[in-house]
């Protein structure tokens, strides 16, 4: 059997060099660090690529690996690997969702206890050589109310531990059902009444449209006068001048960051001048135990693929031969988009997913579909722990019962997939049909018949059927120099209500969704990414 090769281009533990050493086959070319134009050589002959945060996975270097069959990303976050261009080249992308879940939390209850009681600035002081016992009187954290904004995998853990700190516990998360927050101990409140109550504030949510700059300065002004904020989720939840002008007033007692909308951030960051901040550079799974999890649990996932072809945590494709996956990649396609349009559509407090196959499609193994679906709808939710495989099993942890149904006939089409969710929002529906390989389309969004491309930014607008909503819609874009590349409006009767899909070439800034709104007829506008 001629050797594979596995390139590691960043640092990696010792117990997971040993998982590739003692493989059959598998010879390893470890050079962590690497530069740019070393890596476009090694990667020339590399069956696997495995990098962690360090290395930059561009187009040239996909272009530059005529042999790449998988990149893994021992880790969450996969920012440094171009997956347009892993899909358009076939590789399978893999990573570690769950390697540092308990040390995230376990960092976030460390910053709420060193931020509670000033530890670092009341060391750097006694180090000095002062002995400043007045001067640092901390908060107790007992009977405390915590404030969570998003009880994902590690949202819940901090509940967990800080429940066992005897806090109480408010809980943000509009796509979590009540009673799941319930179960976990937590008391399930409106985002300002959150903002509100709550003495600590911690964030674990991903970053998205709906989440940049969630913490803005008008948020800020609204939290609970002495509140003090941590984030060891990801940057750009929060306005960070606004947060350091908060904090300079007097109004937040104080912030404890693990990350920077800008890493490393700029000397020039106020955030950095302020003793009220405690800052650490994403140390969030810096411990020995996440580093060797992660390492050890890559290996072996990459062992599995290069030996016996089994895809585990795989970010772009579902655990199916490669035959299969050929005939399926355009249904998987539509089927994952479809779900990525409910999730900024219409998918707050989730308690139930049904996916129905018609047609043609149901003469395939509707399984990996399924999970498609799931991957798409809770990725913009839960973040990008989400894979295919793993998909089902969060549903289930957030308490979505999901419901398959099959039918040999697709009314009007060869094909239909729809995905209907049932939650805080009500009912909502989106179908998608596949017309060819290359062709797949939205073709209804609840009662209404609709034709819309699922990528890139999708404008959908409720309104009431009267004349002059279009002109003023063209007119709104057009002054915010908005470009639209696809429209379709749909109405069920003269009058009535009608719905528009309106495809555009960039993103709709909210000051801009703010005046569309604005108007008496228009009911509703959101913006989707796909």
């Amino acid at each position: 059997m001629s050797m594979m090769k596995v390139l590691i281009s960043d640092k990696f533990s010792p117990e997971g060099l040993r998982v590739f050493e003692d493989a059959e086959g598998i010879e390893v070319a470890y050079h962590p660090g690497i530069l740019a134009s070393g890596l476009l050589k090694e990667v020339a002959e590399a069956d696997a690529l495995v990098v962690r945060g360090g290395t930059q996975v561009t187009e040239e270097v996909f272009q530059a690996a005529q042999r790449l069959r998988v990149v893994g990303r021992a880790g969450i976050g996969v920012e440094n690997i171009d997956m347009a261009v892993a899909n358009r080249k076939g590789v399978v992308v893999m990573n570690t969702p769950f390697g540092s879940t308990t040390t995230t939390a376990e960092h976030t209850i460390a910053l709420l206890l060193a931020l509670a009681r000033q530890i670092p600035e009341a060391s750097r002081s006694t180090k000095a050589g002062r002995w400043e016992k007045d001067r640092f009187l901390g908060a107790e954290i007992s009977g405390k109310t915590l404030g969570v904004i998003g009880a994902g995998k590690i949202g819940r853990l901090v509940v967990e531990r800080a429940l066992g700190l005897k806090m109480r516990v408010l809980v943000y998360d509009p796509y979590l059902a009540e009673e799941m927050v319930r179960q976990m101990g937590g008391e399930q409140v409106g985002f300002d009444e959150l903002l509100g109550r709550s003495d600590f504030i911690s964030m674990h949510i991903p970053l998205n449209i709906e989440t940049q700059n969630l913490l803005d300065e008008e948020s800020l002004r609204k939290v609970k006068r002495g509140c003090r904020i941590i984030n060891c989720a990801i940057g750009g939840l929060i306005d960070e001048a606004a947060l350091a002008r908060v904090i300079a007033d007097g109004h937040i007692a104080g912030a404890a960051l693990d990350v920077f909308a800008k890493e490393p951030p700029d000397p020039s960051n106020p955030l950095l001048k302020l003793d009220e901040v405690i800052c650490t550079p994403h140390l969030r799974a810096a411990t020995l135990d996440a580093q060797v999890n992660v390492t050890v649990q890559m290996a072996r996932q990459i062992v599995d693929f290069l030996q016996k072809g089994i895809v585990v945590n795989a970010l772009n494709v579902p655990s199916i031969n490669a035959d299969l996956l050929a005939t399926l990649k355009p249904y998987l396609e539509l089927a994952e988009r479809l779900g990525v349009f409910q999730a900024g559509f219409g998918a707050k407090g989730l308690q139930s997913v049904t996916i129905e196959y018609a047609g043609a499609v149901t003469s395939h193994p509707t399984g990996p579909l399924t999970m498609a679906v799931l991957k798409g709808l809770l990725t913009p939710i839960v973040g990008s722990m989400v894979n295919f495989i793993n998909a089902p099993h969060l549903a289930r942890e957030r308490g979505i019962r999901v419901v398959e149904a099959k039918s040999n006939i697709a009314e009007g089409y060869s094909n239909l997939i729809r995905l209907t969710v049932t939650g805080a929002d009500g009912e909502h529906s989106v179908s998608g049909a596949l017309f060819s390989e290359e062709d797949y389309r939205i073709v209804r969004v609840d009662e209404y018949q609709v034709e819309a491309l699922p990528h890139g930014t999708i404008l959908v607008l409720h309104n009431e059927d009267r004349p002059g909503v279009i002109g003023f819609l063209g007119q709104v874009l057009a002054e915010a120099g908005i470009n639209i590349a696809m429209m379709n409006l749909s109405r069920r009767k003269i009058k009535g209500r009608a719905i528009s899909l309106i495809n555009v070439d960039s993103r709709v800034p909210e000051e801009v969704l703010n005046r569309l709104r604005s108007n008496e007829h228009i009911l509703s506008a959101v913006q989707v990414e796909i």
